[in-house]
């Protein structure tokens, strides 16, 4: 390829071309003729649910599963989901609300018909669910075919893309992953013309990170090389035999755009991803955009002059800041917060100030918000508000910027605006129930309906914006046009702080989440849009008569009619608890365009709307569903992970599990320095965290069917999942384990992999432990395919050193895996031992029952007595530290004294009567807690409800699990997911019995 692509590849006429445009295998004479066609298919099809979905209420559930059946534009899936669907509608009382009840069911927006055609531009974007989704994966996707060779490792590199480029920031919106960071993963894990699936898609970077991988500048820009063939290079480092580095340049990739598929809940989110994937004429649009920029000029200019302090000139007003008014709790005088809180040289408010009424010293807190009273015009009836008061003018005269206080003019233009009629364009919804207005300040703040968080000036030029950006008669520059002006709403809102401390935020909203500070700033039109036109002009400069590679759609993921293993590869970023409350935030953006999100299907935790954790965990699970059956057998799905909770952490991982995916790599993103390290404890969930997960194949999910509960099946699984794992990484010329490769986290894998499908777990872990040390090479605590180790044996030998994996101790099973390590490396006594455990448990969790070194020692390791010869483990290590015994026989008597009291790892051949002997143990404790009449266990030994857990499982005692778990702590039953999957396996089989 000796081209550079640009963003959006594929020429598509402007319209009066003639030149034909295909676009799923039609042929069209422009792109205004392609839009023509399928927006009248979309219609067909709204209007098709209108008629019979909302005809005459159905009155038997087979009756409305007939109906929907009927409905040819949207797929509803199977007999059971109709039936699932007709039960949930089943109580409509009207033609109406028939409609609106399968609507709530499957995530269709909130709208009306005009208003999601007016957003939409089938078949590359819809406003409500794509009926053309399946379409565009079959035109432009590759049938699965299980005769390809696909092989991938999962995605181990360092991954640090800032968040400068001139696409990030075209558009602000509560969440964005870098594209650049996206295309990293999409090059490693897909060819040109692959699609790539992202089913919470946000702001589309993924669609855009797709496109942008045939884009030649860009890929080299994240430090790759490119070829005139299109063969993508990457560095990798080399220690020769002599121990010199070198740097050499290895191919893993292709030059060449692949195709995306999007999908978010919200409408907002995905007309920012249209917007983002979707081609328009720059120039145009820069024209139309400095024309109602214009024209708002001559219809609100005037509301924005102010004089200048000779006053007689005028100038433009950038800015203007507000302040709340409050009562002294001593005096009752009123007070404007700014005047008596704001310290003008430190540019911060005080934390403490003296009343100038009767001179008490005062704190926020002690003061009390004065509200007045109106009539609003717009919903017919006096509401109350906070007094505000301008207090400050930022304006420009010429190129210079200047300061001053309100005069009386301007307190006269702004009573005049006041008193003119509200615009018919400002949205004056009622806000329902809803967190985001529950919140900090939003209670003080009085809003009840949408228009409320708007001054009466900033509604006009809201007003004005979008009603001219709405006169553009080209559909696509239209489109853009309200892409720009909508960034305007945040910040013309009452959201938006004045913030002088910091001169290059002096205006800004918080991000996700709603907050009415006591110092606004009302900002004009011009000053938030004139620097955004330039930006979107940089953003989007030589995208102009491009092609889209993508096919948007807006409904609920859980819910989304993807072809079964049509799609290639998965990057998803979905909601994590209750950390942005999405469909809360965009109703005040997309109550302006009239299709808002439906906020019943949001994979969030939600107390307003009563969705826990377990809520959050059964919607994530529907998604995952979806996804994995999307997904062609043997490919890779990647999660980014942002959380401090481990409960949401564990929720994700059940939900990943149960929906049939193994992961087979989990890393931190280190943000300072950019690189990940592996994921070894609870903790690391404080970081943001990149899963790695795939899809078994066919051939294994049918081989396991036969061989399902027996070893054969174990070992057939681990010899699949080997091969799906990453090598372990070389940094500065060390060698960072890889967990996932160790005997511990491999058993995990595996009882999940049963537990999840159903199945028997036919090993113990000792047994799995032994087993796998005589059928797969071992290297360094890691265990390796034969075709792998090689390899690994060449990177060992350069390397000067491998890096021992950083533990903590919280609780018994990570205790136990740092005396492994420790006696691993070295076989010691319990008085050596002993000191460096006190230091370690400094973290154990409450909850955990403590317990002695001793006891750990004698119910997991061996110790020798002095008699008979010295164990391999001891002896191995003596000879190696002590040049005297070196040589010496295994029962030589010095040899037999130094290694006298030791602790050693015992050998996987020989550990099964330690383990069942610990086993009995945790048994037993675990029978205390069955018959414990305690109603809930404050201090537990966590491993001996694990074991119990486990062995009711095998039993099929459901309700045991059930039981105990009620006596558990629900913070620590949701926090660890082990319990979690026995806990919710037992729930389920309970259901099905």
């Amino acid at each position: 390829m000796n081209r550079q692509d640009n963003l959006f590849d594929n020429q598509e006429p402007k319209a009066g071309n003639q030149k034909p445009l295909e676009c799923l295998g039609k042929t069209f004479d422009s792109g205004e003729a392609r839009r023509e066609h399928f927006l009248r298919l979309l219609r067909e099809g709204l209007e098709e649910l209108h008629t019979k979905l909302g005809g005459v209420p159905f009155t038997t559930v087979e009756d409305a599963v007939q109906r929907m059946k009927s409905v040819e534009k949207w797929p509803m899936g199977d007999d059971a989901r109709l039936h699932e669907l007709a039960e949930r509608m089943r109580h409509a009382d009207s033609s109406k609300d028939l409609l609106q009840r399968w609507k709530d069911v499957v995530g269709f927006p909130n709208g009306e018909i005009e208003d999601i055609l007016n957003l939409s531009d089938p078949p590359y974007y819809t406003a409500c669910p794509n009926p053309f989704i399946a379409d565009f994966i079959k035109h432009y996707g590759k049938p699965y075919d299980p005769n390809v060779p696909y092989s991938k490792e999962p995605f181990a590199a360092d991954v640090s893309e800032g968040k400068n480029d001139p696409i990030y920031n075209a558009h602000s919106y509560h969440t964005k992953v870098p594209h650049k960071a996206i295309m990293r993963y999409i090059l490693h894990y897909t060819e040109p013309g692959d699609v790539v699936f992202d089913g919470f898609c946000g702001t589309g970077m993924t669609g855009v990170a797709a496109q942008l991988c045939g884009d030649r500048k860009t890929v080299e820009s994240l430090g790759y090389k490119v070829d005139d063939q299109g063969i993508i290079y990457q560095q990798e480092e080399e220690t020769d035999e002599s121990g010199k580095k070198r740097t050499v340049w290895k191919p893993f990739s292709r030059l060449g755009a692949r195709r995306a598929v999007l999908n978010d809940l919200s409408p907002a989110a995905t007309f920012i991803a249209y917007n983002y994937n979707t081609p328009v004429d720059v120039q145009a649009f820069e024209r139309e955009a400095k024309r109602i920029l214009k024209e708002v000029e001559e219809e609100c200019g005037w509301m924005y002059e102010t004089f200048h302090s000779d006053g007689k000139t005028k100038g433009r007003i950038n800015y203007t800041v507000w302040s709340e008014v409050f009562t002294c709790n001593a005096c009752a005088g009123e007070l404007v917060f700014t005047h008596i809180a704001f310290d003008a040289k430190k540019k911060k408010v005080r934390s403490e100030f003296p009343c100038p009424h009767c001179g008490a010293t005062l704190k926020k807190d002690d003061l009390d918000l004065v509200y007045e009273s109106l009539f609003d015009t717009s919903i017919g009836k006096t509401v109350r508000r906070p007094k505000r008061v301008p207090v400050l003018i930022n304006y420009t005269v010429g190129k210079i910027r200047y300061e001053k206080e309100p005069d009386r003019t301007d307190l006269d233009i702004i009573r005049r605006i006041e008193a003119m009629p509200q615009p018919v364009e400002v949205p004056a919804l009622a806000i329902p129930d809803m967190q985001m207005m529950r919140v900090g300040r939003m209670r003080p703040s009085a809003i009840t309906h949408l228009h409320h968080f708007f001054l009466p000036r900033a509604r006009h030029a809201l007003a004005a914006l979008w009603k001219n950006a709405n006169r553009a008669t080209d559909k696509r520059v239209r489109e853009m046009l309200l892409f720009f002006v909508d960034q305007a709403i945040w910040g013309m809102s009452v959201l938006n702080r004045y913030s002088p401390s910091h001169f290059s935020q002096v205006n800004r909203a918080l991000s996700g989440v709603f907050y009415v500070a006591s110092h606004i700033s009302e900002v004009s039109p011009w000053y938030i849009l004139e620097g955004k036109l330039k930006r979107l002009m940089r953003a989007f400069a030589g995208t102009s008569t491009a092609q889209p590679h993508t096919s948007i759609t807006t409904e609920d993921l859980g819910r989304l009619e993807v072809p079964s293993r049509s799609v290639d590869y998965i990057f998803t970023d979905p909601p994590f608890g209750e950390n942005i409350y999405y469909s809360d935030l965009n109703l005040l953006v997309e109550s302006w365009y009239g299709v808002t999100t439906r906020p019943e299907p949001e994979a969030i935790v939600d107390r307003v709307r009563d969705k826990s954790l377990l809520d959050y965990q059964v919607l994530m699970e529907k998604c995952f569903r979806r996804y994995f059956d999307a997904l062609k057998p043997g490919r890779w799905m990647t999660v980014e992970f942002h959380n401090s909770r481990n409960s949401v952490w564990s929720s994700i991982q059940e939900a990943l599990q149960r929906a049939g995916f193994v992961v087979a790599d989990v890393r931190t993103l280190d943000k300072k320095q950019g690189s990940f390290q592996q994921v070894t404890s609870g903790g690391a969930v404080k970081q943001d965290l990149v899963i790695s997960a795939y899809k078994p194949n066919g051939g294994l999910e049918d081989r396991f069917k036969l061989t399902a509960g027996t070893e054969e099946g174990v070992w057939d699984y681990i010899r699949t999942h080997l091969g799906k794992l990453a090598p372990p990484t070389i940094k500065s010329g060390s060698m960072e384990i890889n967990p996932e490769r160790m005997n511990y986290l491999l058993f995990d894998r595996m009882v999940a992999f049963h537990v999840q499908r159903g199945v028997t777990v036919p090993l113990s872990a000792a047994e799995f432990y032994a087993g796998l040390a005589q059928r797969f090479p071992e290297r360094d605590g890691m265990y390796f395919l034969p075709e792998q180790v090689a390899e690994y044996d060449k990177k060992r030998m350069k390397v000067k050193e491998v890096l021992e994996l950083q533990l903590f101790v919280t609780d018994e099973a990570s205790a136990i895996q740092w005396l492994k390590q420790q006696l691993t490396r070295k076989p010691q006594t319990f008085q050596e031992l002993h000191p460096q455990f006190l230091k370690e448990i400094g973290g154990w969790q409450k909850h955990e029952k403590p317990l002695e070194l001793s006891e750990l020692l004698e119910q997991n390791f061996l110790r020798y007595d002095g008699k008979g010869e010295v164990p391999s483990q001891i002896h191995s290590y003596l000879s190696s530290n002590f040049k005297e015994l070196r040589n010496l026989p295994k029962d030589d008597e010095r040899l037999r004294a130094k290694a006298k009291d030791r602790w050693y790892v015992p050998d996987p051949n020989k550990a099964g009567d330690l383990e069942k002997l610990r086993e009995r143990a945790l048994l037993r404790e675990f029978e205390e807690y069955r018959e414990s009449k305690q109603k809930r266990l404050k201090v537990f030994r966590l491993e001996a409800v694990r074991a119990g857990f486990k062995k009711a499982w095998q039993e099929r005692d459901y309700a045991t699990i059930i039981a105990v778990a009620r006596k558990i702590p629900e913070n620590v039953l949701q926090e660890d997911p082990k319990l979690l999957m026995w806990y919710d396996q037992a729930l389920t089989r309970m259901g099905d019995e």
